[in-house]
């Protein structure tokens, strides 16, 4: 899952984007108005983590923009204002839920997860391709029930794969999902490319089919071999 953190508390902001990265979230962390306002144009997030009170602008008014452009993306309201008022502004304005800061991590993390459960009621929670299955509450992945070995970042990356299955993806794209901000300052993506190859040899080696095809000159598609 992939959280914009719109915050310009610094240290606030370090501590929650911490704790939700070790809690497997990719999370990238917005400190203004603008800032927030460019990441949502040019990328897609599953949750949205809004303060109000902006050093350039007020965070009603970015979610009254966002959803006036119709992303979709399940906004949470992390704001110290706790007067009643403000709660129901955010609200009727398109917010899924409203915590009122400071605020224990677990407790945020529980509303995250539980946003996600009413946007998708009827998911079970484990993603199938082909002869692949990703259990997303333990991370664990399996080719014919057989469990893979994958790290944090090879397992982000086949959850990514199989979302987008029959997709090309472009290794720009794939490094933003997995290491988000960090790759805004790197003059090359080509890392990319060990991470691919090790995801894809601990598949075939575990007796699955080679589902990731090589774009050349622009990065990979994951789909069934014809």
């Amino acid at each position: 899952m992939k959280i914009l953190l719109v915050e310009d508390h610094a240290e606030l902001a370090r501590s929650i984007a911490g704790y939700l990265v070790q809690e497997h979230y990719i999370c990238e962390v917005a400190a203004t108005f603008d800032e927030a306002r460019e990441k949502l144009i040019l990328f897609t997030y599953d949750v949205v983590l809004l303060d109000i009170m902006l050093p350039d602008g007020n965070g009603i008014n970015l979610l009254k923009l966002l959803r006036k452009d119709g992303v979709d993306s399940s906004v949470i309201i992390i704001s110290a204002q706790n007067a009643l008022d403000f709660k129901l502004t955010g609200l009727s304005e398109g917010a899924d839920d409203y915590i009122t800061k400071p605020f224990p991590l677990p407790e945020l993390h529980a509303r995250i997860k539980a946003i996600m459960r009413r946007r998708s009621p009827q998911k079970n929670n484990v993603l199938t391709f082909q002869d692949l299955t990703a259990d997303l509450d333990s991370l664990e992945c399996r080719v014919n029930g057989k469990l893979l070995s994958l790290t944090r970042k090879e397992t982000n990356l086949l959850l990514y794969f199989i979302h987008n299955k029959g997709r090309m993806l472009s290794r720009q794209a794939i490094a933003a999902h997995l290491w988000g901000d960090y790759t805004d300052n790197l003059d090359s993506v080509d890392f990319v490319y060990q991470h691919v190859k090790n995801l894809r040899k601990k598949i075939t080696d575990a007796g699955g089919q080679d589902y990731i095809s090589t774009v050349y000159g622009f990065g990979y598609k994951f789909n069934a071999p014809e």
